[in-house]
């Protein structure tokens, strides 16, 4: 663990750290960051889910990600059961950059598609579960636990992701693949550094 509780291996592969600026904005606005998680949960089982409608032959593949989308779809209801308690409405919220500025960048033709779309998930995970760990220690007492053992699950995500994508690299050198794996950290890196409009769970920093 480093010393703000986020995992050596997460902090490592996503290498920037989240300013400090995004933090202060999310802990002033935790219904809007809370609000935006629960539609972060539906996405990444989507997101899980159209894989396996994509890639239906690779049964590997297909059963790991039929289990993420189940994970994250639970996570969605623990999220809104935690909304309930914590009386935080719900509120329709337009969608962060960061995920579909991370897609733009993914190859058309495969098998690059499928690694592409794999880092990029790892980046997700890896950034969630860092950002978990940052807001967690801020919380009260139930949501910042049920943050801090969401940390756990992310971290189980992020290295599936990374693991699928080393697996389906079938015909691309390691050394092409760890630029791909650098390409897309300097893409994300920009994202979560780079100025924002409104707080979002994967935004950078609102100005």
């Amino acid at each position: 663990m480093t010393t703000s509780g986020v995992p050596l291996e997460i902090a490592g592969f996503l290498g920037r750290e989240t300013p400090v600026g995004w933090l202060q904005a999310a802990l002033k606005d935790l219904p809007r960051l809370i609000n935006d998680h629960a539609n972060c949960e539906k996405k990444a089982a989507a997101t899980a889910l159209s894989i396996v409608f994509r890639y239906p032959d690779r049964a590997k593949l297909a059963s790991r990600m039929s289990k993420i989308a189940r994970e994250e779809l639970r996570h969605f209801e623990q999220v809104q059961i935690m909304m309930r308690k914590t009386d935080i409405a719900w509120q329709r919220l337009s969608a962060s950059r960061y995920a579909s500025g991370l897609h733009e960048h993914i190859s058309k033709s495969e098998p690059q598609k499928l690694v592409d779309l794999l880092i990029v998930g790892a980046f997700i995970e890896a950034r969630s579960c860092e950002r978990f760990a940052l807001v967690a220690p801020h919380l009260e007492s139930d949501l910042g636990s049920f943050y801090g053992g969401l940390l756990a699950a992310e971290s189980r995500h992020f290295r599936i992701y990374l693991e699928l994508a080393k697996q389906h690299a079938e015909n691309i050198p390691l050394k092409d693949l760890d630029r791909r794996v650098d390409y897309f950290r300097e893409k994300e890196n920009q994202l979560i550094s780079s100025p924002d409009v409104e707080v979002r769970f994967h935004s950078g920093v609102p100005q």
